[in-house]
C-alpha cells in the first residue's frame, strides 16, 4: 500500500466524516482509511459512492454485475472482494460472479445482465459507448436509469483505478 491507512478515532478533526462513513458503511473500510488523508476527497468520495450504490434506480442486482465486472478489467482484487457479498446479498449467484471474470462464461447471464456488461466493458475498455450498443440500452433503460447506469460505471472506474493506483489489495 502506497499511503499509510489513518487508523479511525486518532484525529479528532475527522470525527464527522468518519461517522458519516461509519454510518453509510457499518465500519470505515482500508479504502476509507486511506481515503482520510484528504478530509475533502473521503467527504466527497463518500457521498458520490453512496448516493451510486444506495440511491438510485438502478437494480442492486445489475449494479454490483457491473462493479464486479469493472473491478475484473481494471484487475483491482480489493474491490472485487468488497463487493461480492454485496452481489450474493442482490440475488446474483455464485455461477454468475465466476462468469465475469471470463468472456465465454458470460452466457450464463440473462439478455439485460450481458447489456449492462456491455456498457461496462465499452465504457471501461474503449471509453466510448457505440452507437449500436447505446440504442439496445435506450430500448431497455429509461433516461434516469441511463445517467444512473453511466455514472454507475464512471464512478466505479475510479474507485477501481485508485485502488490499483495506491496498492490497496484485499486483506490489508
Amino acid at each position: 500500500m502506497r499511503i499509510t491507512p489513518i487508523v479511525p478515532g486518532t484525529r479528532p478533526e475527522l470525527a464527522e466524516i468518519e461517522r458519516a462513513i461509519r454510518a453509510a458503511r457499518g465500519g470505515i473500510p482500508t479504502l476509507y482509511q486511506v481515503l482520510l488523508a484528504s478530509p475533502p476527497v473521503a467527504e466527497g468520495w463518500e457521498r458520490l459512492l453512496t448516493a451510486i450504490r444506495q440511491r438510485t434506480a438502478v437494480p442492486p442486482d445489475l449494479r454490483e454485475l457491473v462493479i464486479l465486472r469493472i473491478a475484473v478489467l481494471n484487475r483491482a482484487g480489493y474491490e472485487f472482494e468488497a463487493h461480492v457479498p454485496h452481489a450474493l446479498a442482490s440475488g446474483v449467484t455464485q455461477e454468475k460472479i465466476a462468469a465475469l471474470r471470463g468472456r465465454d462464461a458470460l452466457n450464463q447471464l440473462t439478455p439485460v445482465e450481458r447489456l449492462v456488461i456491455e456498457l461496462a466493458d465499452a465504457m471501461t475498455r474503449d471509453i466510448e459507448v457505440p452507437d449500436a450498443l447505446w440504442e439496445r440500452l435506450r430500448a431497455q433503460f429509461d433516461d434516469q436509469q441511463l445517467v444512473e447506469l453511466v455514472a454507475t460505471v464512471a464512478s466505479y472506474n475510479m474507485v477501481s483505478r485508485l485502488l490499483v493506483a495506491l496498492c490497496i489489495e484485499p486483506g490489508v
